[in-house]
């Protein structure tokens, strides 16, 4: 194992960023892709927030999801590739093609490399999106036999993370050519942020700690990033991995106003601004009615969106972090870092 590369696509990201520190940590080389190299510096000082050094044992490269060149170079001599990136949304997208096409030729120009470099196996970075969206209310938790039903309300990106995974499962059956594939689907990632470009589910914490007026009635799973790129190496490596998928989830589903009320019992004057105050259905129908970022919640409210991480641990022997550890992790490194309006 010692001195393997791995190739991880999208270096800028939060998940990629932790799969990286893990991936150092166990002793491994890393190439990691940027759309633009001028991000360089960037991933180093997160990396740095992270306890890395990586010195020469870290080389990045320039390739984009929307095109082929790149690719067969960041593969290159790598035994495992972590397929992290996802194309990010211009603000352009009047269609759900400009998401959908974009996901699935990028998994794909992905894999073809990995293939042809001739790669042990490739983890793809997933989502519960391409699990959990779309079904009827259900008395059971979801699990990985479950597909989001692209007959219900689906927004762009979740339809496009489910096309994409599914592409990849098809492209690994028909022309794989040997090249193994893994699928991480994680529920809502929180944890440590690095810096100041966190993901949008960290995001969910800031708000609450920037005082957001209330609650809306939003169900979710969490976990914590670092044990999100600890099953992407165990993905990566474990045989009983080779052609499964996993969710990762820590324990049940929370609504908002539980984690709010987390926050406010362990932050003390830090969750000043947080409400507990649980907002009507009606009144978040009403503003997304003036506010286009809050259409995407309204098809979740009230939604029980509890799932299962037992097969990881199961499989894997993977043992996540609690719910509470991450959220409070999320809001200590936001705290930390000074990006959010907090009381000191």
């Amino acid at each position: 194992m010692a001195d393997e590369r791995v190739l991880v696509t999208g270096g800028s990201g939060f998940i990629a960023q932790h799969c990286i520190l893990a991936l150092l940590q166990a002793g491994y080389r890393v190439r990691t892709t940027l759309r633009s190299l001028s991000r360089e510096a960037e991933v180093l000082s997160n990396l740095r927030t992270g306890g890395a050094e990586p010195g020469d044992r870290l080389s990045f490269i320039a390739a984009d999801l929307t095109a082929d060149d790149g690719w067969a170079a960041a593969a290159a001599g790598c035994a495992y590739v972590i397929h992290g990136a996802s194309p990010t949304p211009s603000g352009d997208q009047v269609r759900e093609e400009d998401w959908v096409r974009p996901a699935v030729d990028g998994n794909l120009r992905v894999l073809r490399a990995a293939r042809d470099a001739r790669a042990k196996r490739v983890v793809l970075t997933s989502a519960f999106g391409a699990i959990g969206v779309g079904h009827a209310p259900r008395s059971r938790p979801f699990d990985e036999t479950d597909w989001s039903d692209l007959n219900g309300r689906v927004a762009p990106y979740q339809r496009s993370k489910t096309l994409a995974e599914r592409a990849s499962w098809d492209f690994i059956a028909r022309e794989g050519g040997g090249l193994e594939l893994a699928a991480v689907n994680p529920t809502t990632v929180l944890g440590p942020a690095l810096g100041p470009d966190y993901s949008h589910s960290i995001r969910l914490i800031k708000n609450l700690l920037d005082g957001q007026p209330g609650c809306p009635r939003i169900n979710t799973c969490v976990v914590d990033v670092r044990d999100v790129a600890d099953l992407h190496l165990r993905a990566m490596t474990d045989p009983a991995a080779k052609g499964e998928r996993f969710l990762a989830a820590s324990g049940g589903s929370l609504w908002m106003v539980e984690i709010a009320k987390l926050l406010k019992q362990r932050l003390g004057p830090g969750a000043a601004k947080v409400s507990t105050r649980v907002l009507p259905n009606w009144f978040i129908r009403l503003m997304a009615l003036a506010n286009p970022a809050m259409k995407g919640i309204v098809p979740l409210l009230g939604v029980d969106m509890n799932a299962s991480g037992e097969k990881a641990k199961r499989l894997l022997g993977w043992k996540p972090r609690s719910r509470e550890e991450a959220i409070m992790a999320t809001a200590e490194s936001l705290i930390r870092l000074g990006l959010v309006n907090t009381p000191k």
